[in-house]
């Protein structure tokens, strides 16, 4: 556990790449191999099952910390984090523990047949056997919140540099459904056939986008110049639903989000469209809810995403079928190697021939001699319920990850409107200390009603100066939460907006964001309720 958290500490101190990947390369090298399997599950989201649940967790540290339940509870709204907020306030251990971090995984899963006094003794003697670095790493294990500030894509790069396997090789290796209790260090770099695991994803292609506000908007010209001649690339829609990569494999099915989240029986449906592909078949797509052969807005596919039970009622108002753009593998062999507009002409031929066309869409082509006129069809994206156009060379291979060059986003600017802070909470990490998290509001007549939260979009410096406001114009607190002076005027953009019972504004929207800081407006010229209903009603 001391290397590990060793680890976790030193990528939290810097944000220099090169320093990041020596030191992953320094723990590969310095732990055993199980150790090693078990930070790739961890730093790519398989975390252990949470064994104890938090009210417990939080009394029992209280009662280690030999403090009053109020004064733990102050201390975590200073901090902003559980597990750093108990290994703070607990006594400080000079010494350190000898287990791995093998061991100490093994233990907290097998906790599961435990009494909860039995969980109880072993957790006090496990955070007394810690030092305070190795009891904040251990109790962010415990408690399912571990999450840290390296991308996958580097933890690659430094395995790669140790192994000699190239980055793609091994990205695909760690897809999939494996777990380090059944997957070995020397299974991952001896493997010769990532196709052993028949459920294993690819890894998917991002596309690298051309402009994320108005203000960075490229025009047609631009564009041109940028990209070239039009015939050399094809066009298709952005559309807004779950990035897909359906399976079929020795006569198995199965259907992996982006995430990596193992969906196949969240989809019923399409289970007879899939068993019906030619064997050896990964397509890639999106999965969208479809009602009379048209894609319907995302809110009604979010409807029934992380349910465990889907009723009748659920299936029948969100109907779901898959728009693919891509086939990764077909007749049991990796074509990603192969021209875009090759792979297009397979994919094609599959949806040609399947009996199930309704639930086997294929993403359309947008024909266009030039980039202006593309441009003009980009402005009906919303009437095509899509986020905007995708661009793809035709000559390009399927790669790994976000790549500059062959695949681009052009979305349609984010509707937006200008609205005032009414509340901040402090964020997490390595913003513990910082207000970053805001909730904002629009008129209503005389009154201020809260729509929307944001977590992003504003520059270091600007969060510091927002920081600086809230301390200094607090006017309640409800626990972390801080009601603030309205006087904050921030333009707030999202992707679509749609009706809700849940929220008092009767309003949610899609990916809320802070474009920019509107120093330019007061308060008072803020945008309505009535603003953001007629964006509803369009």
């Amino acid at each position: 556990m001391k290397n590990f958290a060793q680890l976790f500490l030193s990528l939290d101190e810097t944000n220099k790449t090169n320093e990041k990947i020596k030191v992953l390369k320094d723990y590969f090298n310095t732990v055993p191999d199980t150790d090693k399997m078990h930070m790739l599950a961890l730093f790519s989201g398989r975390r252990p099952k949470r064994q104890i649940n938090s009210t417990l967790v939080r009394n029992w540290a209280i009662e280690a910390s030999n403090i009053p339940a109020w004064l733990f509870e102050e201390s975590y709204h200073v901090v902003g984090d559980l597990a750093e907020t108990m290994s703070l306030l607990m006594p400080q251990n000079r010494g350190s523990s000898s287990k791995t971090l093998t061991e100490w995984i093994a233990e907290i899963n097998n906790l599961s047949d435990k009494t909860e006094e039995e969980k109880k003794l072993w957790l006090m003697d496990s955070w007394a056997m810690l030092d305070s670095s190795e009891r904040f790493v251990f109790n962010k294990l415990l408690t399912g919140s571990f999450r840290v500030g390296v991308s996958q894509s580097l933890v690659i790069k430094a395995l790669s540099d140790i192994t000699g396997i190239e980055p793609p090789v091994l990205t695909h290796r760690i897809m999939g459904s494996w777990m380090p209790e059944n997957y070995t260090y020397e299974q991952l770099v001896q493997e010769q056939s990532p196709a052993d695991d028949i459920s294993r994803p690819y890894p998917f292609f991002l596309a690298y986008p051309i402009q994320e506000t108005s203000e960075k908007q490229k025009s047609a010209d631009e564009l041109g110049m940028a990209l070239g001649e039009p015939r050399d690339w094809q066009a298709e829609w952005k559309w807004d639903g779950i990035r897909s990569q359906l399976i079929k494999r020795n006569g198995e099915i199965f259907i992996w989000s982006r995430g990596e989240d193992l969906a196949t029986e969240k989809f019923p449906e399409l289970h007879p469209f899939l068993q019906a592909l030619p064997d050896g078949t990964v397509l890639d797509g999106e999965l969208l809810s479809f009602q009379n052969g048209l894609p319907m807005p995302f809110n009604v596919l979010q409807t029934r995403i992380g349910r465990k039970n889907l009723s009748r009622k659920i299936l029948e108002e969100s109907p779901v079928a898959v728009i693919a753009y891509d086939c990764l593998e077909h007749m049991g062999e990796d074509i990603r190697h192969k021209p875009q507009s090759e792979r297009r002409q397979i994919l094609e031929e599959l949806q040609a021939a399947t009996p199930f066309p309704d639930f086997f869409n294929i993403s359309a082509l947008i024909p266009f001699a030039s980039w202006d006129e593309l441009g003009r069809t980009r402005e009906q994206s919303r009437a095509m319920i899509a986020e905007g156009i995708m661009l793809k060379r035709k000559s390009a291979t399927y790669q790994v990850g976000r790549k500059r060059g062959d695949w681009w986003k052009w979305k349609i600017d984010p509707l937006s409107v200008d609205a005032v802070m009414i509340y901040a909470q402090k964020g997490h990490g390595r913003r513990a200390d910082l207000y970053t998290d805001y909730t904002f509001a629009v008129w209503d007549g005389d009154k201020l009603v809260p729509f929307a939260k944001a977590y992003s979009g504003l520059t270091d410096a600007e969060i510091n100066k927002v920081d600086y406001f809230v301390k200094r114009n607090t006017l309640e607190k409800f626990g972390p939460v801080r009601t603030v002076k309205p006087e904050l005027v921030f333009e707030i953009g999202f992707e679509g907006i749609n009706k809700s019972t849940r929220h008092k504004s009767g309003i949610a929207l899609r990916f809320p964001r802070i474009l920019r800081w509107r120093h330019d407006k007061p308060k008072e010229e803020a945008d309505t309720i009535e603003s953001l209903r007629a964006l509803l009603g369009k």
